[in-house]
C-alpha cells in the first residue's frame, strides 16, 4: 500500500497528539489516590504508547525516505 507524503505527516499529527493524550493519562492515573485500582488501565495505556511510538518511529522513516 502507497501513501502520499502528505497523509504520513497527517498520520504523524495525530499519532503525536493521541501519544500526549495518553501520556497525560498515565499521570493522572498513576497519581490517583488507590493508583493500584487503575492497573489494568495503566498497563493498557502503556502499551498503547509503546505502539503508538513503534508506529511514529515507521511514519518518521518514510517520511525522511520520502
Amino acid at each position: 500500500m502507497s501513501f502520499t507524503q502528505a497523509e504520513y505527516i497527517e498520520a504523524k499529527r495525530q499519532i503525536d497528539s493521541t501519544l500526549h493524550k495518553l501520556r497525560e493519562t498515565v499521570k493522572t492515573l498513576e497519581t490517583k489516590e488507590h493508583a493500584e485500582r487503575y492497573q489494568s488501565q495503566l498497563t493498557l495505556a502503556r502499551r498503547r504508547i509503546e505502539a503508538f511510538e513503534l508506529a511514529l518511529a515507521l511514519i518518521e522513516r518514510e517520511i525522511k525516505e520520502g
